[in-house]
C-alpha cells in the first residue's frame, strides 16, 4: 500500500484513512457496548473508549505497512 495517496493535488498519509475508519468504527462498537451495558462493568468509561480508540487504530496502522 502506497505511503500516501493523492488528494486534490495533495499528498495525505495513508494513516490519516486508517484514522478516520477507526474513528467511524469506535463510534459504532460504543453504540454496540451502550447498549449492551458493558460500560457499567468498567471503571472508568471514558478511559475505556479511548484505548479501544487506540487498539482499533494500531491494528489498522500496523496493517498499513504489510
Amino acid at each position: 500500500m502506497p505511503r500516501e495517496f493523492a488528494l486534490l493535488d495533495a499528498l495525505v498519509p495513508t494513516l490519516l484513512l486508517a484514522f478516520l475508519f477507526s474513528i467511524a468504527l469506535q463510534a459504532l462498537l460504543d453504540k454496540f457496548f451502550s447498549k449492551l451495558g458493558l460500560y457499567r462493568h468498567v471503571w472508568h468509561p471514558p478511559l475505556f473508549r479511548i484505548s479501544i480508540f487506540v487498539c482499533i487504530f494500531g491494528i489498522l496502522g500496523l496493517l498499513t505497512l504489510r
